[in-house]
Parts: C-alpha cells; sequence; structure tokens
C-alpha cells in the first residue's frame, strides 16, 4: 500500500496542494488589480498636481503684475479704475440676471395658474356628470324601493284564494325589483369611488414655457439690456465698462490721474442712478415690440433671434418719441446677456 501511495501519490494531498495553488493564483490576480488602481490614482494626482501648480505659478504671475502696476505712478490710478469698472460690470450682469429670472418666474407662474384654471375647471364638469349620475340612480333606486314596498303591501293585502293563485308572480316580481336594487346601489357605489377618485387627483405638475413665451421673454430681456445700455451710453461709459469683462488688468490705459478721477466720478454717478432710473413697464414693452419686428431666427425653433437682426436700440422719451442707434448688444454679449436668455 505504501508502495503504491508512493507511486501515485494521495489524491487528498494533491487536491489540498491544488487548492492552495488556487488560492494563490487569485490572490496574485487581487494584487495586481489592486496595484494598477492605486497606479493609476498616483497618474491621477500627479495631473492635479500639475495643473494645480500651474494654477499657482498663473496666479502669482498675475499677483506680481498687478503689483508692478500699483508701484507704478504712471499705472496706478489706471488700475483702481479698471477695477471699478469691473465691479460695476458685475452689478450690471447681476442686475439683467436679476431681471432675467424674475420675469421667467412671473411667465412660468401665470402658465401654472392657466393650466389649473383649466385642470380645475375640467375636473369640476367631470365631477359634476359623475354627480349627476349619482343624484339620477338614487332617484332610480328610490322608485324601486317605493315599488318594493308596494308590491309587499299588494301582496299582504290578498286573501288566502287570490294570494295561492297569486303568489308566484309576485314573488318573482318582488326578487326582480330586489336585484335591479342590488345592481343600482353596486352602480352608485362605482360612481361614488369614481367621484372620490377625481377629487383627490393631484394637480398637474409646471411645464415648460412655450416657444412664444419663451421668445417673448427674449425681447423683454433685451428690451431691459437695451434700457441699461443707454442710461449711460452717451458719454461711452458702457464701452468701457464692458471692457474690462474681455480684458485683463494693464490691458486698457485710462489717461493721466486726473482723467482717471473724471471716470471713477462719472462711474460712481451711474452706479447710483442705475438703481434708481428705470423705464416703465410700457416703454420696455413697447421697445420689446420694436425689437421683435425686426428679430429674425436662424430655425424655426430657436427662441434667440439672430444677433445683427436685432442690433438696434431703441430710445424711447416721455412723449412716445422714437430715435434708433445701432449697437449689437445681444452679439458683443454686454452684460453676459446671451447666457440669461431662454433657450
Amino acid at each position: 500500500m505504501t508502495s503504491l501511495t508512493a507511486i501515485f501519490g494521495n489524491s487528498q494531498t494533491d487536491s489540498e496542494d491544488s487548492e492552495k495553488l488556487l488560492e494563490l493564483y487569485w490572490n496574485r490576480a487581487e494584487l495586481k488589480k489592486e496595484f494598477a488602481n492605486l497606479r493609476e490614482q498616483t497618474f491621477q494626482l500627479q495631473e492635479e498636481v500639475k495643473k494645480e501648480k500651474g494654477r499657482t505659478a498663473r496666479y502669482q504671475q498675475k499677483y506680481e503684475h498687478i503689483e508692478n502696476l500699483l508701484l507704478d505712478p504712471e499705472w496706478v490710478h489706471n488700475v483702481v479704475v479698471f477695477y471699478q469698472f469691473r465691479a460695476f460690470n458685475q452689478r450690471c450682469r447681476n442686475r439683467v440676471a436679476r431681471f432675467s429670472e424674475q420675469l421667467k418666474q412671473q411667465r412660468e407662474k401665470r402658465q401654472h395658474g392657466r393650466l389649473l384654471d383649466e385642470w380645475n375647471a375640467r375636473r369640476r364638469a367631470e365631477a359634476q356628470g359623475v354627480e349627476r349620475k349619482i343624484g339620477e340612480h338614487r332617484m332610480q333606486m328610490q322608485m324601486l324601493e317605493d315599488h318594493l314596498q308596494a308590491e309587499r303591501h299588494r301582496l299582504s293585502m290578498m286573501n288566502g284564494f287570490i294570494r295561492f293563485f297569486r303568489k308566484r308572480s309576485v314573488t318573482k316580481s318582488l326578487d326582480s325589483i330586489a336585484e335591479n336594487i342590488a345592481i343600482a346601489q353596486q352602480n352608485e357605489s362605482a360612481l361614488l369611488r369614481e367621484l372620490e377618485e377625481i377629487q383627490t387627483r393631484e394637480s398637474p405638475d409646471t411645464q415648460g414655457l412655450s416657444l412664444a413665451e419663451k421668445r417673448s421673454i427674449n425681447m423683454m430681456i433685451l428690451s431691459f439690456t437695451q434700457q441699461m445700455y443707454l442710461q449711460f451710453a452717451d458719454d461711452n461709459l458702457a464701452g468701457l465698462v464692458k471692457e474690462t469683462g474681455d480684458k485683463s488688468v494693464g490691458a486698457i490705459r485710462y489717461g493721466t490721474r486726473d482723467e482717471c478721477d473724471m471716470l471713477l466720478k462719472a462711474v460712481a454717478g451711474k452706479a447710483g442712478a442705475m438703481e434708481r432710473i428705470t423705464d416703465s413697464l410700457d416703454v420696455l414693452k413697447h421697445r420689446a415690440r420694436l425689437i421683435s419686428e425686426k428679430a429674425l431666427f436662424k430655425n424655426e425653433d430657436d427662441a434667440v433671434p439672430i444677433p445683427g437682426t436685432v442690433a438696434t436700440v431703441y430710445m424711447i422719451d416721455q412723449n412716445g418719441l422714437i430715435r434708433e442707434k445701432d449697437a449689437n448688444l445681444l452679439g458683443e454679449n454686454f452684460w453676459s446677456v446671451s447666457e440669461v436668455l431662454s433657450r
């Protein structure tokens, strides 16, 4: 026996060795997989470190650039003007964005209100129809019950001889009436469940604005943007303010110290006036209609017009006199207006 084991081996021992080898193989595969994941994470972290170093270097370069400008007597006042203009530009952007959001919410609320009114009207009409059916069934049931009582009374009033001959037909009539009453009760229960379903039905969710509504909103936003532009377009501050959103500090020179002081005074005055002076709603709507008359769209389902077709600014005075001025506010993206239009 010992010699056979030595020749052919022990099957139990071989099985255990195979299981250990298989376990080692899977452990090795898992380790290789984990190592590959760690190596991938390391590469990603190294890339992030490179990007962060690049951002830090750019910020440091920007900081040193601003520092050098502030140390230069000929540029220090220009830097102040630049950042005052940039702050005012951001105020203008915020105001256009706020107007846009308020207008969209107002239109959505109005549209949802109309939708709810129509839905409630349909639900009331549907409920009234079911209530009429319930009333008709109850009248029918009352008539059946009266008929049943009358038949029962007639049966009780019959004398013995007549009762003997007519009992079967009267009983059959009573059974028929009782069956009709049961059916009417079932129908009424079904109608009551239908009425309950109608009364507890959930109202519809807010739906998206239609293309016509989106275009109407965009015309109003463009009208409001023109209004802001017109408040300080005469002295070309609008263009100077907008430049700060497109260029970096040091790229624009505004002039001497006195010239910079004049610009600072002008923008401070416009900033205060911007919150106080606004066109009336009628003027905004009138200007929006004028803009929409010339507005063209690249595609039939576009809500945003082609910029070149809305490049006329309309100045409307208190007497309703209209003057026109060329300025492509949408094309040049004044106050980031293209970002807040409905699409």
